[in-house]
């Protein structure tokens, strides 16, 4: 079992995790540029960075947060981006056009509305007529990158996925549906795993570092803060990115 104080990174590699991003471009850009200027003032011998997922909805650029990681993940395999619930809400609304499901009441417009597309989620017409549109405004390059978003990744002692893990289910064993929905169980359980598990999916109002979790969803679409983690060895420090 391991816990965050004793936990380390591989010999000789960098890892940067960062929290639910929900269309917050702005802020996805300013964590990039923070991870650069980490990079430049000592650089690693090799580095990764692991988005934890929820790259869409609520805030009001998914579709530059989606350019952005196509663009970065397909130039450089040590960008790594990891599914989220929400990513594969929208890919289910596009699948469906269900005007009550995840996307539609959780800030999919929002999301339609990055792509040029306006759906009022109350109107029935609206909705068809909408999930048409956002079906031809997608670029494909965008579908097939939420279709191939891997559930969890994991380097030295950290396990890395959106929401977390069931207790008592070894890490290799974990259902792919609660590595991207999970809470209660994985959030009130108090003992340690056999490695520390980073995740998102659950807000809160700072990094919840304990000892066999770090929670980075800091609601970066309403608090306008992005938390990320660095880990180098057994150093570990947070990042932030923050818009006033």
């Amino acid at each position: 079992m391991m816990d965050f104080d004793q936990a380390s990174g591989p010999d000789g590699l960098r890892i940067y995790a960062i929290g639910d991003v929900h269309g917050r471009f702005d802020l996805l850009q300013t964590m990039h540029q923070l991870i650069d200027q980490e990079n430049e003032k000592l650089p690693p011998r090799d580095w990764v960075v692991i988005h934890l997922g929820d790259y869409v909805d609520r805030g009001p650029q998914s579709r530059q947060v989606l350019d952005l990681l196509v663009n970065a993940s397909t130039a450089s395999a040590r960008i790594i981006a990891l599914a989220g619930n929400h990513d594969f809400g929208l890919l289910e609304f596009l699948e469906t056009g269900d005007a009550f499901g995840l996307f539609a009441r959780n800030g999919g417009r929002q999301t339609a509305l990055s792509y040029g597309v306006d759906i009022d989620f109350d109107d029935a017409q609206s909705v068809l007529e909408g999930w048409r549109a956002l079906g031809q405004a997608i670029p494909s390059s965008h579908t097939q990158f939420l279709r191939g978003l891997p559930r969890s990744v994991a380097f030295g002692d950290f396990f890395f996925c959106h929401a977390g893990v069931r207790p008592g289910i070894d890490l290799d064993l974990q259902d792919p549906d609660d590595l991207i929905w999970i809470r209660g169980e994985f959030l009130n359980y108090p003992n340690l795993y056999s490695k520390v598990i980073v995740h998102g999916h659950t807000p809160v109002s700072d990094v919840d570092v304990r000892p066999n979790r770090v929670n980075l969803d800091t609601g970066a679409f309403a608090t306008s803060r992005l938390s990320g983690l660095m880990i180098e060895g057994d150093r570990k420090f947070l990042l932030e990115a923050v818009r006033r």
